[in-house]
């Protein structure tokens, strides 16, 4: 089998911040990398789905809402994956800024009924802002 691009590249040397991933047919995905790879801090899974659930909301409610195709959490939780189509850098930090910012302001999980979630148990509000406040700082310096 091939080796997919993500497994391509040196973890050990990647940052935390915003990178290219990959282009591939008209679609960016950014690396939204929260935690530095392989260096024993992680998001936790409740806080990681909740993220997931904030900042898809978010997202996707946005004046760029049309050029998010998707927005979810990476396996090894040291960040997430954000697909972008007619979006630069100089575009995606701006509105992954707003973004966050309205997500920190949210007093509850959006689609967290069981319903609308397949695991509608396992979040964490307070541990996902905590975990959003630190990544907008990073963002802060970039």
């Amino acid at each position: 089998m091939d080796r997919i691009p993500s497994f391509s590249k040196n973890h050990d040397t990647l940052e935390c911040g915003l990178h290219v991933s990959m282009q591939m047919h008209g679609i960016t995905t950014w690396d939204l990398r929260f935690k530095k790879p392989n260096a024993g801090d992680y998001i936790s899974p409740k806080a990681l789905h909740t993220i997931e659930h904030l900042l898809a909301t978010t997202l996707r409610n946005s004046a760029k809402k049309d050029d998010v195709i998707y927005f979810g959490p990476m396996g090894c939780r040291t960040g997430f994956y954000l697909l972008t189509v007619n979006l630069g850098r100089e575009e995606v930090l701006p509105l992954l800024k707003e973004c966050i910012a309205e997500a920190m302001k949210l007093d509850e999980v959006p689609g967290n009924k069981r319903e609308e979630c397949g695991n509608y148990f396992e979040h964490d509000l307070d541990g996902a802002k905590a975990e959003l406040k630190s990544y907008a700082e990073i963002l802060e310096r970039l």
